[in-house]
């Protein structure tokens, strides 16, 4: 089907090679996974019809003008084919963590990274549960935390402590999006490595936490048509900073690497 595809900070650090031990790839390879589109063809048994237009994670290649999906979504019309393809791997990878980390309503959840595409769905959907949300963040992003219900923390040298004064109750829980060398403190926050979830540090096996996402099968696809529904009537936001053709992925890459982005970016056919 013709796609609109998403780049994912993961995507640049698997073109860097830093993912090899969690994400082993051959290069060359064409990355990319979240896409959204019109159905082309419907094969066998297909659950959507040509025509129809969906979103969902692709076999691989992303970044292309066509794509084949195995589960595709039907996408809502209010939901636009950018914002679609920009939360499918973001979308799940929030509710996935949620759902292993078993946070129930009163206790306390640290999100590092929430002002991140993961973090920023991960904040809102915990909110949303009765969730007390802390998020650690660059000072840029504390009030755009905070818009979205969590206690923006300023992420950097002093953290920990920071975190503690915040939430004098302690910490239940801990969801790293961001790979930054935090899960030492964030263990110590806890008092429990299996209290602690991680998306992206590749260090996970030295501290005893579980890393989600290497195993398809632990995949949480269930969760992308109620994010849909959600965003549809308005009761999430995800906002999609750029739209690139697809000739300028290497401009994209360069503009998240230098955090310019405030938000998605997607690639265009």
């Amino acid at each position: 089907m013709p796609v609109e595809g998403l780049i994912n900070p993961i995507d640049l650090r698997i073109r860097a090679g830093i993912m090899q031990g969690v994400f082993p790839v051959a290069f060359p390879m064409v990355p990319g996974w979240d896409v959204a589109g019109v159905v082309d063809k419907a094969g066998e048994g297909a659950t959507a019809s040509v025509g129809d237009e969906v979103f969902g994670v692709a076999w691989a290649g992303g970044y292309s003008r066509f794509a084949v999906l195995d589960r595709p979504v039907i996408k809502p019309a209010e939901v636009s084919f950018e914002t679609a393809a920009a939360m499918v791997t973001v979308g799940e990878a929030a509710c996935r963590a949620l759902a292993h980390l078993g946070v129930r309503p009163g206790r306390t959840l640290l999100i590092h990274g929430a002002g991140g595409s993961v973090g920023t769905l991960a904040v809102q959907v915990a909110a949303a549960r009765g969730i007390t949300v802390l998020g650690t963040a660059a000072e840029q992003d504390l009030a755009h935390v905070n818009g979205l219900g969590a206690v923006a923390v300023a992420y950097g040298a002093g953290w920990a402590e920071r975190i503690r004064a915040a939430a004098p109750g302690g910490v239940d829980a801990v969801f790293d999006t961001s790979g930054a060398g935090v899960l030492a403190d964030s263990v110590a926050l806890t008092g429990d490595a299996g209290r602690v979830i991680t998306i992206a540090d590749p260090s996970f096996e030295e501290h005893g936490v579980r890393f989600t996402g290497m195993d398809p099968t632990d995949r949480l696809p269930e969760a992308l048509p109620q994010l849909a529904d959600l965003i549809a009537t308005g009761k999430l936001d995800l906002p999609v900073w750029r739209a690139y053709p697809l000739t300028e992925a290497a401009r994209a890459h360069a503009d998240i690497e230098a955090h310019r982005n405030q938000g998605k970016v997607v690639l265009l056919p």
